[in-house]
């Protein structure tokens, strides 16, 4: 028992100077739970960590997959605390569609920049202020130096960073599978809404896809669309199957 235990320290030790060396921040981050288990349990730490960088992505070049990538980042930093900085190069954001989703036009502070380095530039500032809930920026470009810069930026003041990948041009996206220091990485693509019994249109529906994460796992997640507090839930089809294994073993027994 005593040799376990003074293994261990070494062990932790070890740890934290590897953390180190990878430039990680040794302070335990703050997590931001979907409150969604089937998501939360993909994501180390469960749930969304805060003082990081992520990067969230439109399931194609058009403005109904943006809208919807836009929605799914304005329903996280929603459920931030504090001022929300939202960094764009074009005109075109929706306030009562963020607003649907939980965040409201006072706490969001709108920035036009002129390209993507001014973006980048007020992004990372933003990310250095400490004062704000969340930094969501638009950005089409993301080297692996400028992410690392805006991850180091989130880690010492601790609010939470969004790069929304923007493309004018399809052409464009393959940028988005280069490696950047961002902790995860979504893909987010809309779906069409379960019929209702009555006439009307339905709840919005997503398919959420995480594409990476830092020392988690790659997963897709059938979703409704954030409510008016920034939650997401599993979509009703998902929700009610039965358990997989489950019945795998019932049919055995049969």
């Amino acid at each position: 028992m005593t040799a376990e235990l003074n293994k261990k320290p070494g062990l932790e030790t070890l740890r934290a100077a590897i953390s180190r060396l990878e430039g990680h921040s040794d302070r335990r981050r703050r997590m931001l739970p979907f409150g969604v288990c089937e998501i939360d349990s993909r994501l180390p730490g469960g749930g969304l960590a805060l003082g990081a960088l992520h990067e969230v992505a439109g399931g194609g070049n058009d403005a109904l997959h943006s809208a919807a990538a836009g929605q799914f980042c304005a329903g996280i930093a929603a459920r931030t605390r504090g001022k929300v900085l939202w960094i764009v190069t074009r005109q075109d954001v929706f306030a009562p569609s963020l607003k649907q989703v939980g965040l409201s036009a006072r706490r969001t502070i709108f920035v036009e920049a002129t390209s993507d380095v001014d973006v980048l530039a007020c992004f990372e500032e933003g990310l250095r202020h400490g004062g704000l809930g969340a930094v969501v920026a638009e950005v089409a470009r993301l080297s692996m130096t400028a992410s690392r810069r805006l991850q180091l930026a989130a880690e010492t003041s601790g609010s939470l960073g969004i790069a929304i990948r923007r493309w004018r041009r399809q052409t464009d996206a393959a940028d988005f599978g280069q490696p950047t220091a961002s902790v995860t990485r979504w893909r987010v693509s809309v779906l069409p809404s379960v019929p209702l019994p009555v006439p009307g249109v339905g709840r919005p529906r997503w398919l959420l896809e995480l594409i990476r994460a830092r020392a988690g796992e790659c997963a897709d997640f059938e979703v409704e669309a954030c409510d008016g507090k920034g939650r997401l839930s599993l979509s009703a089809a998902l929700a009610d199957r039965p358990d997989q294994e489950t019945t795998w073993t019932r049919r055995a027994h049969a």
